[in-house]
């Protein structure tokens, strides 16, 4: 039996001490609730027969104290069962010395002030996440302070019940993050604050207002790093940046339902949730029917040989190059704009010279995008205007009163100074309201002739031009110009058209200040092109980027990055970060994707597995699947604990084919990408659909479909290999569909 830690008795005591105070405060945010939502009541009511606008502000007043009042009804209730994971004994040189409890959020004593929980994000709690023993130093708002760390301890608590105590140094290899690694794949990423490592803590505390790049091996935490920076930066900058000014770009929507739980948890509400293609269709509001991006995949996964054409076109839309091309297109089309600038006349009074339209159009306003510099030009058009009209109609009334004044004095012979008076007074009655309604239309009606760009159509005019094709296109061969232009002679549409349409969209009408995001989190920023992610960086027009990836999971190199040096290229004040420590499976399974690391064409280092074993990965030779040997395997997997499991394909035909061959056998959920994930079900997941995600035990079916030595398949094994948490069982006529040496066989 395990004994006791000496200040157990003590530490039940703090708890149940805390416990009380919450629940003190729960209840009067509680009454608070009920109370603001009285009033609100009263001021509604009153409304009709009270002075509205001390009404209004009655309401408006309860609804600040009721969203505060609920705000921390649902802080408190959060944290209820589990106040704290971690307390620190620290002393800050030239002060006393105290105890903090951390946890997911802060609490104080109402009357003392005293801190009862620290939260985790605090500048003070990082001393938990990164100091050792002894003599420490940390950073608030860039000044350093120094002081002493007596201790450091890490509690279990259980449905608000203390279970054990642990002094620790480091928060490496400590029986916590032990504990963490051995339990569930279902309930593990909500509990990562509490076993945070010093080198992830690196990066969800590095530098807010730079951009960051993070390499990350499978396991190492790369996700929860990002949701837990994404709650860092809102603790820290939430005054400059509300949570709706950042974005997460999720790899799927099977995916954020993947950390649906996450985000809440952590307290953030209201940060954009959303997939790249959702994301460029709601900023665009531009209709179209994608092809199914893994169509691509599945062709080049089933092919004895490569098409090099298809993969020459997806290389090629998402490199570089196809922007120049692009932005030469642009020019041309922003020339053809400014050659349309004429002088404009309010009758026969010029306004503004052509030229100096022009140099608004092309030089002044080059910052701005096209449309939204036409809109400033009619602006200044319609100021101009106005103040040209107040000139003109002062010289033409002085004008005419000067030619009345001579008509009527210098003119003796009545009957001329009559036909003279007349001729001038109807003249200068019909020109001068003539210019004043003239002048309320002069700037619209110049501003006619500028039609507004159809982006759409424009890239289908770009993508089909054959001549600027071959005029501009030099470095094409005339194979790919050809296999290119057949490609897009019928009116089809593709991720890789994705990047392009933005970008025209960002550069043409620029984007709408809803989806104008200020900071964007990237998960599997491996599988975007480098031209995705330029378009991303100049139509928000900011680099506030955190992206994380894997190269060795980029299973769609063939049209997205292959190496990191682009991207730091484009981000030139990024920092770049590597995490090479696994915190998911086990040594014994992670010998076996290093040894599918290895094959790689990537000079990718091996992934070092956190000190945890499990059983050996086991293989099951199956010429076909044998249902009923799949149910035995899954009731041993489940007398072990093990809840979450799925069952990886290579391919989604091959995924369909075995859940038609179990259908009678046992509950099972074939995952799509807008699948809900349902635990407690065999999932039945094509490995292009696993990365991502973890589950307790993995079983890899390979038996219609092969892993072959290719760059796509080995990644795709990989993927795969990776997802256990604690057992991985293989399923094939023989070790070589896995690209193995000699695994264990079972019979």
């Amino acid at each position: 039996m395990t004994q006791r830690h000496p200040d157990f008795e003590q530490e039940q005591e703090r708890l149940t001490y805390t416990k009380h105070y919450m629940q003190q405060l729960l209840e009067e945010s509680k009454r608070d609730v009920k109370s603001a939502q009285e009033n609100i009541r009263h001021a509604m009511a009153d409304l009709d027969y009270l002075d509205s606008s001390l009404s209004y502000l009655n309401i408006l007043t309860n609804a600040r104290f009721f969203e505060m009042a609920r705000s921390q009804k649902e802080g408190l209730e959060s944290i209820q069962q589990k106040p704290y994971f971690a307390r620190i004994h620290f002393k800050k040189d030239g002060e006393e010395s105290e105890m903090l409890y951390i946890g997911k959020t802060s609490l104080f004593h109402r009357e003392t002030q005293e801190p009862i929980i620290v939260d985790w994000r605090s500048p003070v709690a990082n001393v938990y996440y990164d100091g050792r023993l002894g003599d420490i130093e940390y950073e608030v708002r860039d000044d350093t302070f120094t002081g002493y760390l007596y201790s450091k301890r890490q509690y279990t608590i259980e449905h608000g019940e203390l279970k054990s105590v642990n002094d620790i140094d480091l928060t490496t290899n400590d029986e916590l993050l032990q504990e963490a690694l051995s339990g569930k794949a279902d309930v593990r990423l909500t509990e990562i604050v509490s076993t945070i490592q010093a080198e992830q803590n690196d990066i969800i505390r590095a530098h807010l207002k730079q951009p960051i790049l993070v390499q990350g091996a499978a396991g190492s935490g790369k996700t929860t790093i990002a949701l837990h920076r994404i709650s860092y930066f809102l603790y820290t900058m939430g005054e400059h940046f509300p949570a709706d000014k950042l974005m997460i770009l999720a790899p799927s929507k099977l995916f954020m339902d993947y950390i649906a739980d996450v985000l809440p948890e952590l307290g953030v509400s209201k940060i954009c949730q959303t997939t790249y293609t959702e994301y460029v269709m709601a900023a665009t509001s531009i209709k179209l029917k994608l092809q199914d991006s893994n169509l691509k995949l599945a062709i080049l996964t089933e092919q004895d040989a490569p098409d090099e054409m298809l993969l020459w076109q997806s290389r090629m839309k998402g490199s570089l190059t196809y922007k120049d091309l692009l932005d030469i297109y642009l020019f041309d089309y922003e020339q053809s704009i400014a050659k349309q600038f004429e002088d404009i006349f309010i009758e026969k009074y010029r306004i503004m010279k052509s030229n100096q339209l022009k140099k608004l159009f092309l030089q002044e306003f080059s910052y701005m995008p096209v449309e939204k510099r036409l809109e400033r030009i009619k602006l200044i058009l319609q100021a101009h205007v106005r103040q040209k009209k107040k000139e003109i109609l002062f010289v033409l009334s002085k004008k005419y009163d000067e030619s009345l004044d001579k008509a009527l004095y210098g003119i003796r012979d009545d009957a001329k100074r009559k036909i003279a008076v007349t001729k001038l007074i109807d003249e200068r009655d019909y020109r001068i309201p003539l210019i004043e309604k003239q002048s309320k239309t002069t700037a619209s009606s110049y501003m006619k002739r500028f039609k507004k760009a159809n982006i759409k159509k424009m890239y289908r005019d770009f993508v089909t031009d054959e001549q600027f094709l071959t005029d501009i296109a030099t470095h094409w061969t005339d194979e790919q110009r050809l296999s290119f232009l057949q490609t897009h002679s019928r009116e089809s549409w593709e991720l890789e058209d994705l990047a392009p349409l933005y970008y025209m969209h960002s550069q043409l009408k620029g984007i709408e200040g809803k989806w104008k995001m200020r900071v964007v989190f990237i998960d599997e920023v491996q599988d975007y092109s480098i031209f995705q992610l330029a378009a991303l960086k100049e139509g928000l027009e900011t680099d506030m980027f955190t992206m994380v990836g894997d190269l060795a999971q980029g299973i769609y190199s063939y049209r997205a990055l292959t190496s990191w040096e682009p991207v730091t290229d484009l981000f030139t004040r990024a920092s770049y970060k590597t995490l090479q420590k696994s915190y998911r499976t086990t040594i014994e399974i992670m010998n076996m994707a290093n040894s599918i690391l290895m094959q790689m064409d990537e000079d990718l280092p091996l992934v070092e597995p956190v000190v945890r074993h499990g059983i050996e990965p086991q293989y099951y030779q199956m010429n076909e699947l044998e249902g009923q040997r799949i149910v035995s395997l899954l009731q041993e997997i489940r007398s072990r604990g093990h809840h979450s499991i799925a069952l990886i394909c290579k391919t989604t035909t091959e995924a369909k084919l075995i859940a038609t061959q179990l259908n009678d056998l046992l509950p099972f959920q074939l995952l799509s990408d807008q699948s809900d994930i349902d635990q407690s079900k065999l999932l039945i997941v094509p490995s292009h659909l696993a990365k991502g995600l973890e589950f307790d035990a993995v079983l890899i079916v390979a038996i219609e479909t092969p892993f072959r030595q290719h760059s796509i398949d080995r990644k795709l094994l990989y993927v795969a290999m990776t997802r256990p948490m604690h057992e991985l069982h293989l399923i094939g006529p023989s070790r070589e569909h896995f690209l193995l040496e000699a695994p264990t066989i079972i019979s």
